[in-house]
């Protein structure tokens, strides 16, 4: 499967004989321009213009906005709700796990807590992590270390980061790179992964922005 991260919380992912996944398309609004993609599933974490920016991505796609199980040209897909708490009403968030052919990746979405063990054990085994590790709206960098503590995948691809532009107030992939105790890395432009290939012990994947 081969993974692309266009910015924010954007990524398209790629099997060859399955359907193609975009998650989070975002809108000109973040300072970013937005990626002209093709996919046949889109899937929308939370209803802001960072997230859910449908235009961005053609072709005969299915969208999927919330919780509940789904079964598209050969990917598994879970949305579990995990809402943010706020005084009153929590703002929604969707985490989605995909499942190609046994290698499941996770997308946290706009998580901006450590949720609880039950909560991680909703998300079952993840190969590749996809998390936010800017602050912001989303977990700050301790925050996302500790998750992945819990979470334990064999991959973490770092997300809604600071790379130049941004207009959000978002701290750069650096301050988690320390937080994990990790020096620098060199990014990469996109990341391909198999199931044969993983490691035992997590890994932190730098992806480069890529321009559609």
């Amino acid at each position: 499967m081969e993974l692309t991260w266009y910015g924010m919380s954007c990524f398209r992912m790629v099997e060859r004989g399955l359907a193609t996944v975009v998650t989070d398309p975002f809108d000109a609004s973040v300072g970013l321009t937005p990626p002209k993609l093709r996919a046949d599933v889109i899937t929308i974490s939370h209803d802001a213009p960072g997230h859910n920016h449908l235009s961005a991505v053609k072709g005969e796609r299915r969208v999927i906005q919330g919780a509940g199980e789904y079964e598209i040209g050969g990917v598994f897909i879970t949305g579990i709700a995990m809402d943010v708490p706020q005084a009153g009403n929590g703002r929604p968030n969707t985490l989605y796990v995909f499942d190609f052919e046994g290698l499941t990746v996770a997308h946290l979405g706009d998580l901006a807590f450590v949720p609880s063990q039950p909560q991680i054990e909703d998300l079952g085994t993840v190969d590749v992590a996809l998390v936010p590790v800017g602050g912001g709206s989303a977990l700050t960098p301790s925050q996302a270390a500790e998750v992945i503590s819990l979470i334990e995948p064999k991959l973490v691809v770092p997300m809604h980061y600071k790379t130049g532009k941004e207009t959000l107030k978002l701290g750069p992939a650096s301050r988690f790179l320390s937080e994990m105790g990790i020096g620098q890395l060199e990014p990469i432009d996109a990341l391909k992964v198999s199931k044969a290939g993983l490691s035992d012990e997590t890994q932190v994947v730098l992806l480069a922005r890529a321009e559609s």
